[in-house]
Parts: structure tokens; sequence; C-alpha cells
């Protein structure tokens, strides 16, 4: 079978920060300095490659001195601010190099779930991209706390791919890839070399914590491989240090896990729809409106919603949730929270009535909605 980069064009490579770091040790320069050369390399052959690099919290402990991560917000968001400097400075020394200029874009949740925010980073990153720049990504963890964070890179990096239309995302780890059990644990656990992303086993096989130095582990992997699949994108898993890895997966060399999307790409707007980790409120609905979703691919109807819960404008994300509590759907709303609430299980002909206007005659048009199951 093909390898996952075979054909690739645009590739997202997301390193973790025990390799970016060396363990904790500081910025690597040697490391960094390698796949910045194959990057530079992959250029030259007509791939256009994103880099999602953690890091910049641990680069920040090492240079004030600090040997555990601290708990406190404000020490990490500290921590953060000071290591972007190096982490940042490192890849622009060395993608210069080689000839390659850089970018630094730091994104927050908020950028990706803000219609408006999300194009803007797509049209700034495309640009980068057409320039011949190479946009080096992080989360901006100087200014988000936990309650808006993407939670770990492996997210960040799965958001990327979908943002930028991406043919792969490249996930660079200390571990040879996804094994069937903890190989720390079980020295009979075997490498999987190769996986359909969506497929239910893998969250299993995959469950632990990640590194002291990093917040995502083996997990977060897999989930944001069945992420990045959503978007018809495919994903390997491997070993950052493995000699000339890019380049190698590129040829169409087998190295580490390589998990298959199955599906194609959605449209970018559903893809944007899918990938909200915050939603802005939620519809129940009835039984009639779940069967017009799910089964006859048919727009939501006033008539069909029977709760409006949540403060949401016109053009927010909403979940479509049914009647039993499992979310069915999400998509962008033609009206407001307090709007809905006076439609709900209202016929299309009597909003003009109630609201003195008409949007749309739909809560939310099918091709602004996205089915979740």
């Amino acid at each position: 079978m093909a390898g996952v980069l075979d054909g690739a064009t645009r590739i997202v490579v997301k390193v973790g920060s025990s390799l970016v770091t060396d363990e904790g040790r500081g910025v690597d320069a040697r490391a960094i300095g390698d796949w910045c050369r194959q990057l530079a390399l992959l250029r030259q052959r007509g791939v256009e490659s994103v880099v999602v690099s953690s890091g910049a919290i641990a680069e920040g402990m090492k240079r004030l001195g600090w040997r555990e991560r601290p708990r406190e917000l404000h020490a990490l968001q500290a921590a953060a601010a000071v290591g972007q400097m190096g982490l940042a400075q490192m890849y622009e020394t060395h993608l210069r190099a080689h000839g390659l200029p850089s970018a630094q874009v730091l994104l927050t949740h908020a950028d990706l779930s803000h219609r408006e925010r999300y194009l803007n980073a797509r049209s700034t990153l495309t640009t980068l991209l057409a320039a011949g720049v190479l946009p080096v990504i992080n989360e901006n963890d100087t200014v988000v706390n936990d309650e808006i964070k993407f939670g770990d890179n492996d997210t960040l990096g799965a958001l990327v791919t979908n943002l930028l239309d991406a043919d792969a995302l490249v996930i660079l780890t200390d571990q040879q890839g996804l094994y069937n059990d903890n190989p720390r644990s079980n020295p009979a656990a075997t490498l999987v070399r190769e996986a359909l992303a969506d497929d239910p086993a893998l969250p299993a096989m995959a469950g632990g914590a990640g590194s002291a130095l990093g917040r995502g582990g083996m997990l977060t992997k897999v989930l944001a491989a069945q992420r990045a699949a959503r978007s018809g994108a495919h994903t390997v898993i491997a070993y950052g240090r493995e000699p000339d890895v890019l380049l190698r997966l590129r040829a169409g060399e087998a190295i580490g896990s390589a998990l298959r999307a199955t599906s194609g790409k959605h449209a970018a707007r559903k893809r944007w729809m899918a990938d909200h980790l915050q939603l802005a409120g939620r519809v129940t609905v009835d039984a009639g409106a779940q069967r017009a979703l799910c089964e006859q691919g048919r727009s939501l109807l006033p008539v069909g919603v029977s709760e409006v819960q949540g403060d949401f404008h016109r053009g927010d994300v909403i979940a479509v949730i049914g009647g039993d509590g499992a979310e069915l759907a999400r998509g962008l709303s033609n009206y407001a929270s307090a709007e809905a609430r006076l439609l709900a299980g209202r016929a299309s002909s009597e909003i003009e009535g109630l609201l003195g206007y008409v949007a749309e005659p739909e809560l939310i048009h099918r091709d602004n909605l996205v089915l979740s199951r």
C-alpha cells in the first residue's frame, strides 16, 4: 500500500516537548537543525510544510532554572513567554541557514472557534505558504487559561491540518509509534504499523499519560489522528530522531504507525464546525427532527426544536441534541438564542409574526450542518 505521504503537497509536522528540548535539557539545536534541513529539502521537492512545535514552557523552565513544571497558571504563562523567544529563534536560525524563511504564529482556541478569526488565520497561513515561508505554530500559552486551551499540541496540529486542507499530519514523538499495549509495562507489545484512524480499538491501545514535560500522551495523538481524518488527512506517528524521518516518509517508506483516513475531505465550513471544541449553545430536537436530520439529510426547522440552551448569536456554532441527550450534529444558527427560544416548536410560517422579520425559514440550514454520528 502507498505511503501516508505519497503525493502529499502540504503537510503539518508536530514535534513534541521532549524531542524539542532533549528531555528538558533545553532547546535541542542539533535536532531542530536536522528537521529544518529536511523541511527545506521537502520544500524544494514541492511539499509545503507547517510546523506545530511544543517546547516553549519546557525551554522557559530551563532558562528560569525551574526543575519541576509549575502548576500555577501565571507561572506557566511566564515560562511560555520566556521559552518562546528561544524556540522561535532556534527555528528561524536553522531554517534561514537552509534558505527557507519562517514565521512565528501563536494561536488560541478562540482563533479557531470564531468564524472570522478562523478565516483570518487560514488566510494568513496560506499567504505565508504561497510566499515560500514556513510557519512555526504554537499555542499562545502566555494568554490562554485552562478553560480555553486546546489542551495539547497534538490537538492543535490536527486542527491546523484541517484548517489548511493539508494532506497529512506527521506527529514526531519520543516513541517508535503506537503499540497495541504499553511497551513500558508489556515487553510483548507490538508496534501498530498501519490502521484505520477511526478504528474504535485504537484509543484503548493508546491509554496512558505522556512525559513529565508535555501534557499529551499517545492517546492525544490517536485522537488527533481521528480529528485529522475528518478532513481526509492521514496521520503518521513516528520517532522524531529516526534519521531523515520526514524525507523517508515522503519517499514512501513505512516508519512508525500510519493511521489512515477513510473518508474524503469535508467542505471547509463543515470541517470548521466539526472541529469546534467549545460551542456557544445547544438545542434539543424531537424524534421527527432527528429523523429529518440523520436519515433524510434535511435542515433543522424551528418546529422540531423542543429546548434551547445557552447564549448565542446568529452565525455561532451550536450543538443539536437528540432525545437521549447525545449530540446529533452541530451547525451555524440562523438566529440568536433569544430568538430561537421564541421560535422553538413553531412553524416557519410564524417566524415573521413572532420576530417581525425572517432571516431564514430554517434554524440551521443543511449546508451549514454536520452530523456528529
